[in-house]
């Protein structure tokens, strides 16, 4: 396999399945700003499924892209796919062929991670694996029924195969730590954000009350919003609603937005491709809603916080998202329920637009993308 190998020059092997802008989320954004960070130091060859048209090989802002499968679907209904999951595992064995000092894997969804420990293995190289959130057994069976002891024991294998684990927060640090002691060595470097970019984005000239953005999952519960904007409604509150993002639940949100009488109210963009147009819809929101079951991190809530915006989240122990949250004076965490929720937002809604609203807090510069990829660079010994 063609790495381009410069001998002066570490070269640095970063696999995931999913990679921007073909695919949004929160990993496909950290892949993206890290890899361009990353090429300044280090050969940065990222190895994904064949998501563009041409050569299988391409170059992109000083980072070579390699397409180790044909394009498989990433979820059937509203679950990851098995079926891509194993194909796109075992293509990852077309790394025996290639050239690399150090190799890193996104661990999500878990089968690459035992299959790049042989590659690495074989090739006699340091394994880095990033973890975004640890599942554990019991979220596993809600998730899969009795199939979901199978995934936990996959999982709870995964987590101790890699030589090092980056946790994309603290809380998944501990998580993991607790799950494997002392081996492998643990380390924190989370998802960041475009300080720059976000002051340099200008309000869209559509406002709306609430807004959330996101992959458009059943764990977002993004219905929960809907059936809260309701609520408001009937209550004689005109709240307004704008759902930024493309997903499974797509169709499933808009017919639950048809059945509570809502439809008028709510705007559903799905066609935003641009970063620069996601801060500015963030920004044109009274407040940003995050309800979701499970988090990571949630990049999103640090990207509304950045763009000046109250944020409400849920108090869900897998919602990671709410220690940012907790952080912020424009800060809320509620309980998980529509009426909750709510209440929330009409206590927000209530309050004036506060001066500088659009001013974000200093400790959110903690989360800039270039100290991310130092952390992240320290990890791959580059």
């Amino acid at each position: 396999m063609d790495s381009a190998v410069d001998s002066d020059r570490r070269v640095v092997a970063m696999v995931s399945d999913a990679i921007h802008p073909y695919h949004r989320g929160g990993k496909e954004q950290r892949y993206y700003e890290l890899t361009r960070r990353l090429a300044d130091r280090a050969d940065v060859h990222v190895y994904t499924m064949n998501w563009w048209h041409g050569p299988k090989i391409r170059h992109d802002d000083g980072v070579t892209f390699h397409a180790i499968s044909r394009l498989y679907p990433l979820y059937v209904n509203d679950r990851r796919s098995l079926r891509q999951a194993v194909f796109f595992g075992f293509a990852c064995l077309r790394l025996l062929r290639a050239d690399f000092d150090v190799l890193e894997a996104d661990h999500i969804p878990f089968i690459q991670v035992l299959i790049l420990r042989l590659v690495t293995l074989v090739k006699r190289k340091r394994f880095v694996v990033t973890w975004h959130e640890v599942w554990g057994r019991a979220y596993w069976s809600e998730y899969l029924g009795r199939l979901g002891t199978v995934a936990w024991l996959i999982e709870a294998l995964a987590m101790r195969v890699p030589d090092h684990i980056i946790a994309a927060s603290p809380q998944t640090a501990e998580r993991l730590r607790a799950s494997v002691g002392s081996k492998p060595t643990v380390s924190v470097a989370p998802n960041g954000i475009d300080l720059e970019a976000v002051s340099q984005a200008h309000p869209d000239s559509t406002p709306t009350d609430v807004a959330v953005v996101g992959r458009l999952m059943a764990h977002k519960r993004i219905d929960m919003l809907l059936e809260s904007v309701a609520l408001l409604r009937a209550e004689g509150l005109p709240v307004t609603c704008r759902v930024i993002g493309a997903g499974p639940e797509r169709t499933a949100l808009h017919e639950v937005a048809d059945r509570l009488g809502i439809a008028d109210a709510v705007d559903f963009r799905h066609d935003v491709s641009e970063q620069k147009d996601v801060y500015g819809l963030l920004k044109a929101a009274r407040v940003c809603v995050f309800p979701s079951a499970r988090e990571g991190f949630g990049i999103a809530v640090l990207e509304a916080l950045a763009c000046g915006r109250p944020v409400i989240t849920t108090s869900d122990p897998d919602n990671m998202a709410r220690h940012l949250v907790q952080r912020s004076v424009r800060g809320t965490v509620c309980e998980p329920s529509v009426a909750a929720l709510a209440e929330a937002i009409k206590a927000v809604l209530a309050e004036p637009e506060p001066e500088g609203a659009d001013d974000y807090e200093p400790w959110l510069r903690e989360y800039g993308w270039d100290a991310m990829a130092d952390l992240a660079a320290e990890a791959f010994g580059i």
